[in-house]
C-alpha cells in the first residue's frame, strides 16, 4: 500500500510540474514583452515629440507610455472617421471664425476634443478633470454603441459625395482640343518669323510637333476622345513653343503675325457664309429633280384621259356658302396634297370642306391628276388655273412687269394672287387661306365662329420681341418717306400671313382690293416697301386685322430650330415660312416629320421619281 501511495504523490507532482512550468516560461516571456513594449512606446513617444506639434495629443502618448499593458480602448479611430472628425471640426472652425467677427475673441473659448471630435462647451473646462473624463468615457461608450449605424451612414454619404465628384468627369469636355488647336496656331505663327528656306532645328522641331499634334487629334471633338499619346504630344509642343518664344521674344512682330492670321480667318468664314447662303437661297429656288419627275408623269397621265374623266365630284358644293371654304395658292403638288390631306384628317365633319387649289397652267394637269387618283376623302376638291381669271390678265400683269425683285416668290402671280380674293370666289362670305407651306394638325371648326368685329383679316401677331417670328413694320417699309411716317405707325402690331380668315363681305364693301393697286403703283414709283406681299398685306390690312390666338398658328419652322415641342404640339396649323422647306434636302430634320407622315411615299409614282422621305 505504501509503495502504490508514493506512486501516486510522484504522479501528482510530475503532473503539477508539467502543468506549472508552461506557465513560468509564459509568464517571463510576458514579462519580457512588457518591458520591451514599453521601450517601443517610449521611442515612440520620443518620435511624436519630435514631428507633431499638437501639446493635447502628446501628453495622451506619454501618459499611455507610463502605464502597463493594457487591453484595447473601448472606441478606435480609422481613417475614415478621423477624416470625418477633421471636417468637423474644420467646419466648426470656420463657423467661429465668423462668430468672431461680431463677438470679439470669445471663439476662442470654446475648443473640440481631441478624443470625440465633439465641441465643449466653455463652462465644461472651468470644471474639474474628473468630470471631464468622465464626459469622455460616456462619450465614447456612446459611441460605441451607435458606431456601426454612424459607418452605414458615413459610407452612404461617402458613396454620394464619390458620385457627385465623379459626374462632372463625365460630361464631354473639349478643353484639351481647344488648347492643342491654340498651340499649331502659335507654331505656325513663329515659322512664319523665321527666313525662307530656313531648315534649323527648331524649325524641323516645329514642324515635326505640327505632324504629330494634328496626327494625334485625328477627328476628336471631344478630350475624352484623345489618347495618352495624344497628351503627351501636347506636353511635347509646349516644350517647343517654350523654345521659340526664347528665340523670339519680341511680341509686336507676334501680334502683328496673328491679327493678320485672326483677319485671313475671318474673311474665310465671311466668304463661306456668303457662299452657304447662296447656295441655300438656290436650292430654295430650285424644284427638286423627284418633283419635277412627278410633274411629268402626272401630266402625261391626264392628258390620257378623257374629258369626262377629268371631272371631280361634287361641284355643286363649290359656292355653298354654309360650307367650311379653305384655298391655297401652289405650284407644288405635293405641298398641296399635304395641305388638303390634313386638313382633311383633322376635321370631324369632313363632308363640309370644300378646298380651292389654285395654280398656273404649267402645273393645273398634274395637280389635277395627283388629286383624281388620291381624292380627299368626302370633301370636296376644286382646281384651278390662273389663266381662268381673265379679269386678272388685264389688271396684274402690266403691273407685274414692273417688279424689281428676280425671286420668283415675290414675283409670282400667285404670290399677289391673295389680294383678289373677294374676285376669285364672288359668291363665299368667308374663307380660310391657307400658305402650301403649312401643316394642319387640329380641327379648324372653331375658327369659323371667330368674332371679326367688324375687321378683315384675322391672324396670328409678331410683335413679340422675344420671338424669332417678330417684326417690325419699318423692317419692310420704308418710314423715312413722309407718305408712309404720316399714315402707319412704326411701332404698330404686325401680323403673318400663312393662316388667314378673310371676311370677304366686308372686304367688298370697304374695296381693299383698289387700296392694294394704289400701294402697288406707289411702291413703283418710289422704294416705300421691300419687294413681297407681306409689306403690302401691312399696308393693305392696317387697322384691319383681328389678333387670333396664337395657338392657331405657330411660325418659324422654316428657319428656327429652337421652337419648343410643347409649342408644337399646342399649334392647330404648323407653318415652314423661311427658306428651310419640309420638301427640300436642306430642311430642318426634326421638323419634317409633321410634313412627311402626310405623303404616301409607297404611292407608285412617287416611288417611280425616288421621292422619298
Amino acid at each position: 500500500m505504501k509503495k502504490i501511495h508514493q506512486w501516486r504523490r510522484i504522479l501528482i507532482l510530475s503532473f503539477c510540474f508539467t502543468v506549472l512550468a508552461p506557465l513560468l516560461f509564459v509568464s517571463s516571456r510576458l514579462k519580457a514583452f512588457t518591458i520591451g513594449r514599453k521601450e517601443f512606446v517610449e521611442h515612440l513617444s520620443i518620435f511624436v515629440q519630435k514631428y507633431r506639434t499638437d501639446a493635447v495629443k502628446l501628453s495622451a502618448i506619454k501618459q499611455e507610455a507610463g502605464e502597463d499593458l493594457k487591453g484595447p480602448k473601448l472606441f478606435v479611430y480609422e481613417w475614415n472617421d478621423l477624416d470625418s472628425v477633421a471636417n468637423h471640426s474644420s467646419t466648426n472652425g470656420n463657423n467661429s471664425s465668423n462668430h468672431s467677427e461680431n463677438n470679439g475673441d470669445t471663439s476662442h473659448n470654446s475648443r473640440q476634443s481631441e478624443s470625440t471630435g465633439y465641441i465643449i462647451h466653455p463652462l465644461h473646462i472651468n470644471g474639474s478633470i474628473h468630470e471631464i473624463k468622465e464626459q469622455n468615457k460616456h462619450i465614447q461608450m456612446e459611441k460605441v454603441s451607435s458606431k456601426s449605424d454612424e459607418q452605414r451612414k458615413y459610407n452612404q454619404s461617402r458613396i454620394q459625395r464619390h458620385r457627385k465628384v465623379r459626374a462632372p468627369t463625365c460630361s464631354a469636355t473639349d478643353e484639351k482640343i481647344k488648347e492643342m488647336k491654340d498651340q499649331l496656331i502659335k507654331a505656325k505663327a513663329y515659322l512664319s518669323f523665321t527666313p525662307p528656306g530656313s531648315n534649323s532645328h527648331l524649325v524641323k522641331e516645329l514642324r515635326l510637333r505640327m505632324k504629330e499634334l494634328e496626327r494625334a487629334m485625328g477627328e476628336a471633338m471631344w478630350d475624352k476622345d484623345l489618347s495618352r499619346s495624344a497628351l503627351q504630344k501636347m506636353k511635347s509642343m509646349e516644350v517647343s513653343l517654350s523654345k521659340a518664344s526664347h528665340v523670339f521674344p519680341h511680341c509686336s512682330p507676334m501680334a502683328t503675325k496673328l491679327r493678320a492670321m485672326t483677319y485671313s480667318a475671318e474673311e474665310q468664314v465671311r466668304a463661306q457664309k456668303n457662299q452657304t447662303t447662296f447656295l441655300i437661297k438656290l436650292a430654295a429656288r430650285t424644284t427638286p429633280k423627284g418633283l419635277h419627275c412627278l410633274s411629268l408623269w402626272l401630266t402625261a397621265q391626264y392628258f390620257t384621259l378623257s374629258p369626262e374623266e377629268r371631272q371631280f365630284p361634287n361641284q355643286q358644293r363649290l359656292h355653298d356658302v354654309d360650307l367650311r371654304h379653305y384655298v391655297v395658292f401652289s405650284d407644288n403638288i405635293l405641298a398641296c396634297a399635304v395641305v388638303v390631306n390634313s386638313t382633311v384628317s383633322s376635321t370631324k365633319d369632313t363632308e363640309k370642306i370644300v378646298f380651292h387649289v389654285v395654280t398656273d397652267s404649267l402645273n393645273f394637269p398634274a395637280i389635277s391628276m395627283w388629286f383624281l387618283l388620291n381624292p380627299p376623302s368626302k370633301a370636296t376638291i376644286h382646281i384651278q388655273s390662273i389663266d381662268d381669271f381673265e379679269w386678272l390678265s388685264t389688271k396684274y400683269n402690266s403691273m407685274l412687269k414692273q417688279q424689281n425683285s428676280h425671286d420668283p416668290r415675290y414675283s409670282s402671280a400667285l404670290n399677289h394672287l391673295r389680294f383678289y380674293l373677294p374676285d376669285i370666289f364672288p359668291l363665299l362670305n368667308k374663307i380660310v387661306f391657307f400658305d402650301h407651306d403649312v401643316v394642319v394638325q387640329s380641327d379648324l371648326t372653331g375658327l369659323w365662329s371667330l368674332n371679326m368685329k367688324g375687321k378683315i383679316n384675322g391672324a396670328v401677331e409678331t410683335c413679340l420681341e422675344n420671338e424669332a417670328s417678330f417684326h417690325q413694320m419699318d423692317l419692310f417699309i420704308n418710314f423715312s418717306d413722309p407718305f408712309v411716317a404720316k399714315r402707319f405707325d412704326a411701332k404698330a402690331c404686325t401680323w403673318a400671313f400663312g393662316m388667314n380668315l378673310f371676311d370677304l363681305k366686308e372686304w367688298r364693301r370697304q374695296n381693299l382690293t383698289a387700296l392694294y393697286h394704289k400701294y402697288l403703283q406707289l411702291g413703283y414709283k418710289k422704294p416705300l416697301w421691300k419687294a413681297g406681299s407681306l409689306p403690302l398685306g401691312w399696308a393693305t390690312f392696317y387697322n384691319q386685322t383681328v389678333a387670333l390666338d396664337r395657338r392657331w398658328h405657330i411660325l418659324g419652322l422654316g428657319y428656327d430650330s429652337r421652337i419648343g415641342q410643347d409649342d408644337i404640339n399646342q399649334a392647330a396649323v404648323l407653318h415652314y415660312d423661311g427658306v428651310l422647306k419640309p420638301w427640300l434636302d436642306i430642311c430642318i430634320g426634326h421638323y419634317k416629320s409633321y410634313w412627311t407622315k402626310h405623303v404616301n411615299y409607297d404611292h407608285p409614282y412617287l416611288r417611280q421619281c425616288n421621292v422619298h422621305g
